[in-house]
């Protein structure tokens, strides 16, 4: 594996510490992407090339073999010209294959495993961010996902247009070659990669000039994703084969998405009721009226009770959210009800309370100029 991530240590890539264990390692690797993810900085190269080293730090560090292989030797798989490149897997330890071999291969003979064996792709992750009405009714949103893809121009090759990689001489092609000790115990044979092909079995001699003879690009691939009714901040979504190429015409791995939910205007959700605050006139409360408020289904009549005091709740049944599970099932709408205390009140609207105030025997603070004596005047005589 070959990247810009391989120029850096990996746990200072994810700032995280090297006893960091697989939970640290994720919450910074999220934490990370919706930093830099290109999405979240359009043309910043800078931001698109740090995505790039997140990205591939985390498929070493979250995979526990490559991460043993990283911590003993500093490198994994063919970077930096391992030596046990591909030995036991996709970054297993080398030294368990190594063992395993001698004492298997007593006299001669005994296994090895491939390096040149499909691998599967790493799974991505992401953050997608809808509205609250997205995940009222399903929505279908389009995502452009950083990750490997197969070089058009060489078809995965790695070689120039007009060539082709050739049969490593050394190996014969099968990308390793077997080294035959004797000892007091025997003869063992030990099989290891090529160092001439790398472990590949090919060799490339005119490199594509796109990928550099790498077989594969970081490109923008773009993708419609149905978003569930029901889902809510943090339902992650896997849609498979959508994550990283496998290798040597392995699988593809899975896109994790994350769902985040945006701040709605009206509505604070609570799994699915909705919570909605309305203010309404000291007559309507007192009085009894019906009100009009929203829901995500449009416009809703509210009947307001005679007597209905401030913090009051009422609730519009089946206006709330969707069950994930069962999405024909919809939670309700609770709307609070907030009491407005009238402000700058004109002559005959106070002199108004002051005679309600007077008949419910309560004290008030008069204005200077005797607006009840204005009022008795007006109503009294």
């Amino acid at each position: 594996m070959s990247g810009t991530a391989s120029k850096r240590d990996y746990y200072e890539v994810l700032e995280i510490s090297r006893n960091a264990g697989a939970e640290e390692i994720k919450r910074a690797y999220r934490k990370l992407v919706r930093q830099y993810h290109p999405d979240a900085n359009p043309g910043n190269k800078d931001a698109e090339e740090r995505f790039k080293e997140i990205s591939e730090a985390y498929e070493i560090l979250s995979d526990p073999q490559k991460k043993a292989q990283y911590d003993q030797f500093g490198f994994v798989g063919e970077e930096q010209g391992n030596p046990f490149g591909g030995f036991g897997g996709a970054g297993g330890s080398p030294f368990g294959d190594v063992f395993g071999d001698i004492f298997e291969s007593f006299f001669g003979g005994g296994r090895s495993r491939n390096p040149n064996a499909p691998r599967r792709g790493a799974d991505l992750e992401m953050e997608l961010s809808c509205e609250l009405e997205d995940v009222c009714f399903g929505a279908t949103r389009e995502v452009a996902i950083p990750r490997w893809e197969q070089c058009h121009r060489c078809g995965g090759s790695g070689a120039e247009k007009g060539s082709t990689p050739v049969t490593c001489a050394a190996c014969g092609g099968t990308g390793q070659v077997e080294h035959v000790q004797r000892t007091p115990f025997g003869q063992f044979a030990q099989v290891v990669p090529c160092t001439r092909c790398g472990g590949k079995g090919k060799i490339i001699e005119k490199p594509c000039t796109s990928c550099r003879g790498e077989g594969r690009l970081r490109e923008r691939h773009r993708l419609d994703i149905r978003i569930p009714p029901g889902a809510d901040t943090g339902t992650r979504l896997r849609i498979q084969g959508e994550g990283e190429m496998g290798a040597n015409g392995g699988p593809p791995g899975d896109l994790l998405l994350l769902i985040r939910v945006k701040k709605h205007r009206h509505f604070v959700r609570e799994g699915d009721a909705l919570h909605y605050r309305k203010a309404i006139a000291f007559p309507q409360a007192a009085l009894g009226s019906t009100v009009t408020v929203p829901t995500l289904d449009g416009d809703a009549s509210l009947d307001i009770p005679s007597g209905t005091q401030p913090g009051k709740v009422l609730t519009l049944s089946g206006k709330g959210m969707p069950l994930l599970r069962n999405p024909d099932r919809r939670g309700d709408l609770h709307v609070h009800v907030d009491v407005e205390v009238p402000r700058n009140l004109n002559e005959r609207q106070r002199a108004l309370l002051e005679q309600l105030a007077a008949e419910m025997d309560v004290s008030v603070k008069e204005e200077s100029g005797g607006l009840l004596g204005k009022f008795k005047d007006l109503f009294l005589g």
